[in-house]
């Protein structure tokens, strides 16, 4: 049985991968790396762990995420999400495996108002979100194989995400500010998950980049609004720009990813945001 190795598999999406994996028949032994297994950013750790592992798919979920600590730490941010990135893509070319990277909505300017290809123009506005377009980059000069996954507003019952947050603070609040005016398209992890899966076990090589998210369209606003209803939590939420609260990274307006290319391509069906959230909250 050949070998998948998951980098970041105690963070959110290495969690849900563990799950799905766990219930279900897999043609593949999966090896789930914590930060504390693994280093990413020790190319010579990395390498031993090919060698002794000698993966067919190596799946990385490992990122540094701090969106705003970005803005104060931008040589780490690209330390993490491209260099190291490119380094673990020329020990996937040496080691013939196929490299599946998450990437993020955060790759665009949020300033088009049409669901984003994968074609469409690329163009940061945060460091955070230039560091993971310099490592989707660096994967497509390095490696033939790949597959690069640009996902938006990941959230589960586990890890922080937004949803846990919203639900944390229901129990100290008795009403909320929550941004209205930044739209895109919640993801469940254990969807993606899934999709992570399915595309391993299709056999294809349709390399390249695929948009995934859930289905529709949302503001964070209707987001938070959606959680308190399936919790059946009893909160006024309020409404409010983005200049209500001050970050030090500027943030996407409008990021909702067009699926066509993944749906076609692997002939998958995508469950509706809301749909997804309820199974999420059911879970909890």
């Amino acid at each position: 049985m050949d070998n998948i190795i998951v980098i970041g598999g105690s963070g959110q999406l290495g969690q849900c991968l563990q799950d799905v994996v766990s219930n279900s028949v897999q043609p593949y032994k999966y090896i789930f790396l914590s930060q504390a297994d693994l280093n990413l950013t020790l190319p010579s750790a990395v390498k031993v762990l090919f060698e002794t592992y000698k993966p067919a798919f190596c799946i990385n979920c490992a990122a540094y995420t701090a969106v705003d600590k970005a803005e104060e730490e931008p040589d780490l941010a690209h330390e993490i999400n491209e260099r190291a990135v490119r380094k673990l893509a020329e020990i996937c070319a040496i080691y013939q495996s196929t490299l599946i990277h998450i990437s993020t909505d955060f790759v665009f300017d949020g300033q088009t108002g049409i669901p984003l290809t994968e074609k469409s123009q690329t163009n940061p506005i945060n460091v955070y979100g230039l560091s993971k377009l310099k490592g989707e980059q660096a994967i497509a000069e390095v490696l033939d194989s790949f597959y690069i996954i640009r996902t938006s507003w990941l959230y589960s019952e586990k890890a922080n995400n937004f949803c846990k947050t919203m639900l944390k603070l229901a129990q100290i609040k008795d009403h909320l500010q929550v941004i209205s005016d930044q739209v895109g398209t919640p993801t469940y992890a254990m969807d993606l998950a899934q999709t992570i899966t399915l595309i391993i076990n299709s056999n294809q090589n349709a390399y390249g980049i695929y948009h995934y998210s859930n289905e529709g369209v949302a503001s964070w606003y209707d987001f938070a609004k959606a959680i308190f209803e399936f919790a059946e939590i009893d909160i006024d939420v309020l409404p409010v720009n983005s200049n209500a609260f001050v970050t030090k990274a500027r943030r996407p307006h409008y990021s909702v990813l067009d699926k066509a290319k993944i749906k076609n391509t692997f002939n998958i069906s995508i469950p509706y945001w809301k749909e997804s959230l309820n199974r999420c909250i059911n879970r909890m």
